[in-house]
């Protein structure tokens, strides 16, 4: 078989997978509704389904919780029946689903990757009081593997995993050692400087809020579940924001109503730190598609400055290091808006999208962009 023909017989058995996918979700939900797992013993659907059929627990926990949840999505049912929604994308935002929000949900898995998607169920939940994240805070041991496991604050995990990347990157390497061995030793040495009472630096890292300015000056107290957005974390409360904001140096960017500190044009090659801020905002991870790489991402013109390309919000995309070369590359063409859509086509021909972050869309939808 040709290159061509392996991904062609895949595409379709893809959708052959999502289709079966589908159905096993509708007949184990109809099996749970009528409790047909009594018949042979057992006391829920997960269980039997786990001995008649041989999967694991999480498998059937996936199928059968998505089967409970078919009536009230049945767009999202029936695109994944169809074959034309994957089962992942359909159980990322199943959770948050309503009657009357799953059509538009199910327009926007055609266009989400699944990684998108949990961006969107995310924002459909409000973020959780800085008190119940202040109380759900731990650190625990595991002297058997020799692991540690923390779950921290919104503000306090940006602090942590900012401060901990910021020594990472000083780590001397010789280009072969993984970053998370770089995080490792990072994090030992941030352990033993406190240990022999090495002063800390004054200001040694940078957190980036993006919070609408009333979260910051306004007196009303009035709560917003859109108060602010902790960079790579997602919503945050007004007590979040004003946390962060209170032991913080705070850099104002104002814009007016289309945006303009987002536009240097040819004034400038390099884009400034804010432009910077605001794609890592807007991106999230290299535009590339199926790329999730958040490490070491540059914000690369879609048309090039040399021959007359802009340093505008538009014109620049995050592209990790590698897919940065690669669009370079004679074999491969990058086009398009990076505020609405950039359209990637490679050696084989096949024309490849993406879109902004929802969340970011959302938020942005007001202002126009041009």
């Amino acid at each position: 078989m040709s290159n061509d023909e392996i991904v062609s017989r895949l595409d379709a058995l893809f959708r052959q997978k999502a289709a079966v996918d589908g159905a096993i979700v509708v007949l184990l939900g109809e099996v749970g509704r009528r409790q047909a797992y009594r018949d042979e013993g057992a006391t829920a659907s997960e269980p039997w389904a786990v001995e008649r059929f041989g999967v694991s627990m999480p498998t059937a926990r996936a199928y059968a919780h998505l089967g409970e949840r078919a009536w009230d999505i049945p767009h999202l049912v029936e695109s994944l029946c169809s074959g034309e929604l994957s089962f992942d994308k359909v159980r990322a935002v199943a959770n948050v689903a309503t009657p009357e929000t799953d059509r538009r949900l199910r327009d926007q898995a055609r266009e989400c990757s699944v990684r998108q998607l949990a961006d969107v169920a995310a924002s459909l939940n409000p973020p959780p009081t800085h008190a119940s994240e202040h109380d759900g805070r731990f650190l625990r041991f595991n002297d058997r593997v020799r692991t540690l496991s923390v779950q921290l604050p919104a503000a306090t995990y940006a602090e942590a995993r900012t401060c901990l990347e910021a020594r990472a990157r000083a780590v001397p390497s010789d280009g072969e050692t993984p970053w998370d061995e770089r995080l490792c030793d990072a994090f030992v040495e941030l352990i033993r400087s406190s240990a022999t009472g090495s002063p800390a630096p004054a200001s040694p890292y940078f957190v980036v809020v993006h919070v609408p300015i009333a979260a910051l000056v306004g007196e009303s107290g009035e709560q917003s579940g859109l108060a602010g957005e902790l960079e790579r974390d997602g919503l945050i409360s007004v007590e979040t924001v004003r946390q962060v904001a209170c032991d913080a140096t705070i850099a104002i960017g104002v814009d007016d109503d289309v945006g303009r500190t987002m536009y240097e044009g040819r004034a400038r090659r390099e884009p400034t730190a804010a432009q910077r801020r605001e794609v890592m905002r807007r991106d999230r991870h290299c535009r590339f598609p199926g790329c999730t790489n958040v490490t070491f991402t540059n914000a690369h013109h879609v048309v090039p400055w040399i021959p007359g390309g802009r340093t505008d919000l538009q014109n620049l995309a995050l592209m990790c290091l590698h897919h940065h070369r690669l669009v370079h590359s004679n074999a491969w063409t990058m086009t398009g808006n990076a505020n609405e859509e950039l359209t990637f086509v490679g050696p084989s021909g096949r024309v490849m999208t993406t879109r902004p972050s929802p969340r970011w869309t959302a938020v942005t939808s007001s202002v126009p962009r041009r």
